[in-house]
């Protein structure tokens, strides 16, 4: 059979997680509009008929502010060893800035063949889109170049097609019915985590984090760290209302994912510089 290992590059916020699980068929990978939302590798694993594609989700190409940044740019600089091939994202509804370019100096200065993917090509005119496309060209030499919606799928399964032509002669990576190497408890954090995202304000997302910190008996219970007591309160809400609709959205995917229904105890904790210590950030597994 083929199979290999493709890295997913791009700026912060182009949509490369929406794009592996539109690749892989399943969520493998939480969603946010908020730059930073993927701190760690994430891979999605998609099977086909003789292959199997692992995407490596990476957060996005940065310079580091802290240690949360410098950690997160570290797994970037080491998951590009021994690639079978890079899927560069770019953004159709967006012009290519300094930040494509300085992605693309790294993507393209390595030895894995590059295929590039102009996401969200749904949210831009045809006459733009042409002209988004012809300068995402000019950025470096690669192998193939997809419009593609990952929100849509459109154009997402000539994108796989694609990406299986990179992979080599070699085992199964993955056993059957495993779609990411994230640990149970991984995952059930950050589908809490991606709905702090989506109900809290512009200036909490980098500065939230979750850990699952009990799966017993039905109950699990998830701590959510802020840095500061007006952060808490943002996500606690007046009454608990925000912390409460925080949990009713997150506790169907949970359920899904445990098959079984659960007790979600969610837990708001000041962690003051939280992004600068070590200690935690390992155990967040950042």
């Amino acid at each position: 059979m083929r199979s290999g290992f493709v890295a997913v590059a791009g700026r912060p916020n182009v949509g490369k997680s929406t794009l592996v699980n539109a690749l892989c068929g399943t969520k493998v990978a939480i969603v946010s509009d908020k730059p930073q939302t993927t701190r760690r590798r994430v891979s999605g694993v998609a099977n086909g008929l003789g292959w199997q594609l692992v995407l490596v989700d990476l957060p996005g190409f940065q310079r580091p502010r802290d240690a949360l940044t410098e950690r997160m740019q570290r797994t970037v600089d080491e998951s590009f060893a021994d690639l079978d091939g890079v899927l560069f994202v770019l953004a159709a509804n967006e012009v290519i800035g300094g930040g494509d370019r300085f992605v693309a100096e790294r993507v393209f200065g390595g030895d894995a063949p590059v295929v590039l993917a102009v996401n969200k090509v749904d949210r831009v005119p045809k006459e733009r889109l042409v002209g988004r496309i012809a300068r995402a060209a000019e950025l470096g030499d690669f192998r193939e170049l997809h419009p593609v919606s990952a929100r849509t799928g459109d154009g997402v399964e000539a994108l796989r097609e694609t990406l299986v032509d990179l992979l080599p002669e070699g085992p199964a990576y993955f056993p059957e019915g495993e779609v990411t190497d994230l640990p149970l408890e991984a995952r059930i954090a950050e589908l809490v985590r991606e709905q702090a995202l989506a109900l809290t304000r512009e200036e909490l997302p980098h500065a939230i984090s979750a850990a699952v910190e009990e799966i017993e008996d039905g109950r699990v219970r998830v701590d959510l760290y802020v840095e500061t007591e007006s952060q808490k309160g943002i996500v606690v809400g007046k009454g608990g209302t925000m912390i409460r609709e925080i949990g009713s959205r997150a506790r169907p995917e949970i359920e899904l994912l445990l098959g079984r229904t659960v007790f979600l105890e969610l837990v708001v904790k000041v962690k003051p510089r939280w992004r600068r210590d070590e200690t935690l950030l390992e155990r967040l597994g950042i």
